[in-house]
């Protein structure tokens, strides 16, 4: 069979439809804020093996490590008709235990599955030593529940055992059935919708072009590499701390470019830490896949086919590839955006005109637990804050948005105040926080939260002691600061922290800014 370019490009709509289309039932349905709201989601569409065909438009760290969980889920488990497998395990696929997996097959004549879908959703609590399940911990066991590959639904009904486990063992209940609801919805409608188009072509066809996408994306992955000078680039940054000792702690890669391949070496970052910061090897992949894609201009299919020229190297035991039982919250929101940097680092020393100065280098994680003093209900609030993106050759950074590895959306104020204790006393942009240069970088963000109730507050950030750097003379921009304000009294915070408040208490979260690119002077 010869591919017809047309129906390729039918072929790519329709895959990537699916996975948007699953995305707006997951967000349509959900119970909690954090999906609801501010999208902490990822949907995608997957092959027999558990190659990613395509995926929505949602958050990169979900969808680049998503793969390694739909593998995981297909060498664990008998999949039958109507079966979804859950799992949130890091060292099986996942990234970190609040980002909850649930893998359905789609079955077409065969006694296998033909193809996969699968959606990932972060959970605003899944238990573990603090409310929100982002802890400063020392061990994977103290984050919360670990869930292997294990069936939730069987035969299209859901195994209440299963479900009355993970409840028991969350501080949310009620809310966390809600959204497990949406993801299980969100998966049928996938489902469904991959049945039609192989009722549509047939299977043999359907097959035919999820397998021609792979090629097409690798095609011109190979083509982006190929306009890279070869040569080997390195670069090297470092996270502030891990959240239990000051050290700073490198991250470096050593990036080689040869002809249409690239090998992108970890190997000599830092060995894993005692905190949170960990990162698995998913995570890494994550990054990668999204550098790249990120420096392709034409609008391809996000797949496996996009990682075929790509080799990317760890040592087991580092940071970017931590071992069982390391403590891995902060690895999926924190390490990953380091990681992007010292990659893109690296590339601007090959294709300066490119790549941008570093963005904020940090996602801002915000968990505040307790009592709700109004109604008696249990509350877990989590979400992340955007800063300023890094300024380029051709414009000024944006300011205010998530960068890099998060694509979500912010709580609006209004669902802030209505579904947690809280009193929004500020809310703006951090002006004058983006690197100085010939373009400026984007400038942070200011949340100002007042606790309506007492309750427990964990904060996992960075670039509060190193600064996103500038390039080409640019400037670095500003690092970022936490504040508790109590009896009226100011408390600047290191940028991991854990700390019980009482009603009245502020708690006040000053985004980075953007590097600056370029020098005034020239």
């Amino acid at each position: 069979m010869k591919v017809n370019p047309i129906l390729l490009e039918v072929f790519k709509n329709r895959f990537s439809s699916i996975s948007e289309e699953m995305g707006v039932t997951l967000t349509r349905t959900s119970f909690s804020p954090n999906i609801k709201e501010r999208r902490d989601l990822s949907c995608a569409v997957f092959d027999r093996s558990g190659d990613m065909i395509a995926q929505a438009a949602h958050i990169p760290v979900h969808l680049g490590s998503m793969p390694l969980s739909v593998k995981s889920a297909i060498e664990s488990v008998k999949f039958k008709k109507g079966d979804m497998v859950v799992l949130n395990d890091p060292f099986k696929g996942g990234t970190h235990l609040p980002d909850i997996t649930i893998v359905a097959p789609v079955f077409a004549g065969r006694r296998k599955p033909s193809f996969f879908v699968a959606n990932r959703a972060h959970h605003a609590d899944v238990g573990g030593m603090s409310s929100g399940s982002m802890p400063l911990s020392r061990s994977i066991f103290q984050e919360g529940i670990i869930i292997p590959p294990m069936k939730l639904v069987e035969g299209g009904r859901i195994d209440r055992k299963v479900l009355g486990f993970f409840l028991n063992n969350v501080r949310t209940p009620v809310e966390r059935e809600g959204d497990f609801s949406a993801q299980i919805m969100a998966n049928i409608t996938g489902v469904k919708r991959v049945e039609e188009i192989i009722e549509k072509y047939g299977l043999k066809m359907v097959d035919y072009y999820a397998r021609a996408l792979m090629d097409y994306s690798e095609r011109m992955t190979r083509r982006l590499i190929e306009r890279i000078p070869d040569g080997v680039y390195e670069f090297e940054d470092y996270m502030d701390d891990d959240g239990i000792s000051e050290e700073r702690i490198p991250v470096k890669v050593s990036i080689t470019i040869k002809g249409q391949d690239a090998v992108l070496d970890f190997s000599d970052s830092s060995p894993q830490v005692q905190g949170s910061i960990n990162g698995v090897y998913a995570i890494t992949l994550s990054a990668v896949l999204y550098v790249f894609r990120s420096l392709i201009k034409e609008d391809i299919p996000t797949n496996a086919g996009c990682l075929r020229p790509i080799k990317v190297k760890t040592k087991k035991g580092t940071i970017v590839d931590a071992e069982f039982p390391s403590a891995v919250a902060g690895g999926n929101v924190e390490l990953s955006q380091r990681i992007v940097d010292v990659i893109l680092g690296a590339l601007s020393r090959a294709i300066p005109d490119k790549i941008p100065a570093a963005s904020q280098g940090t996602m801002n994680n915000v968990t505040i637990g307790g009592v709700d003093s109004r109604n008696g209900r249990v509350f877990a609030y989590y979400e992340t804050l955007g800063g300023g993106m890094g300024a380029s050759m051709k414009s000024d950074g944006e300011s205010a948005v998530h960068c890099h590895m998060t694509n979500t959306m912010n709580t609006p104020i209004e669902a802030l105040e209505y579904a947690y204790p809280f009193l929004v006393r500020e809310y703006s942009i951090r002006r004058g926080t983006g690197g100085g240069g010939i373009h400026r970088g984007g400038d942070g963000i200011v949340r100002e939260i007042e606790l309506l109730s007492d309750a427990e507050v964990t904060v996992l950030s960075e670039r509060r002691r190193y600064p996103p750097y500038g390039l080409f003379g640019g400037r670095s921009g500003a690092k970022g600061k936490n504040i508790i304000i109590s009896d009226g009294k100011r408390r600047v915070k290191g940028g991991k922290f854990h700390e019980t408040l009482k009603k009245g208490d502020v708690i006040r979260i000053e985004t980075p800014g953007g590097g600056g690119y370029g020098s005034i002077k020239q």
